[in-house]
């Protein structure tokens, strides 16, 4: 193991942006150790850690896809995770199992409550435990926030994430991405799942893709399998400019709102039925 020393010429500004004392600093259950270094030759992150969310239904593969990111990318960026289950800590303890991080740097919120309260209603507890794992892994580069599974309309607050992924998979039918909602909709990036199981549950691929996108004016759909090579490395070329963009201050996090457009099916119109905004 590399030394995790944190470099004292590269001091860090860990104040929180809201105001509240952490008298929860020493009672939280975990210790505070060094900050990690970042890997080898890579430089410090000039700002707070890009905040990434990671929603969808239960079952699409966000833990998964989670682990594919921490994978693929832990040798070049300095990661953290945030999962979140009602009643457990079952997703943290996956990845942790996966070892595709030090299992200090994946923790658990149980929310207790339907998952979108915890990432749109009231962030508290998800927000101090992406602040901690920040202060206690400074500089982090990216912190991934997982959803509990949820239904359609579950989006993270700006508050929360800086920027969020959507999850489909083509397991739960190739229908859903043109049913719409704010995640389809509005998410950054709009991800359909585990392409290579298609071929078994009579899903076609390209037709689940032009239906996303329609529903997307012209935001990102990836198809996404982990045994596919090419797929993966768009995953993380997404990643990489999201960071930069993050970085430079270009990326503005948008919130994409309970009323993204929607479809509306009717068996008598041309199209299969039509697409539906509010104002």
């Amino acid at each position: 193991m590399p030394d995790h020393t944190p470099d004292p010429a590269h001091p860090h500004d860990h104040a929180h942006p809201h105001d509240h004392a952490h008298p929860h600093a020493q009672a939280h259950g975990h210790a505070h150790p060094h900050a990690d270094a970042p890997p080898h030759g890579h430089a410090p992150a000039p700002t707070r850690s890009l905040r990434l969310g990671v929603a969808g239904p239960v079952g699409t593969g966000k833990s998964s896809l989670i682990a594919l990111v921490c994978r693929e990318l832990a040798h070049e960026l300095a990661l953290g995770v945030i999962t979140n289950d009602i009643y457990t800590d079952e997703d943290a303890r996956f990845l942790r199992s996966a070892g595709v991080l030090d299992p200090e740097r994946i923790r658990a919120v149980e929310t207790g409550a339907c998952p979108h309260t915890a990432i749109r209603d009231d962030v508290t507890a998800n927000l101090l435990a992406v602040e901690d794992l920040e202060e206690d892994f400074a500089p982090l580069d990216v912190v991934l926030v997982e959803s509990g599974g949820d239904n359609l309309t579950a989006t993270f607050s700006p508050a929360l994430v800086d920027a969020q992924v959507f999850v489909l998979d083509v397991a739960g039918g190739g229908d859903v991405a043109r049913k719409g909602g704010p995640g389809i909709g509005r998410a950054d990036l709009l991800v359909v799942n585990k392409t290579d199981l298609a071929p078994y549950v009579g899903v076609d691929v390209p037709r689940m893709v032009a239906d996303a996108t329609a529903a997307r004016d012209g935001r990102p759909v990836l198809a996404l399998s982990r045994h596919d090579a090419a797929s993966v490395e768009a995953l993380k070329d997404w990643v990489r400019v999201m960071l930069a963009a993050h970085r430079a201050g270009a990326h503005v996090p948008q919130d994409p709102g309970p009323m993204a457009p929607h479809f509306h099916a009717d068996e008598e119109h041309p199209a299969g039925g039509i697409l539906h905004t509010h104002a």
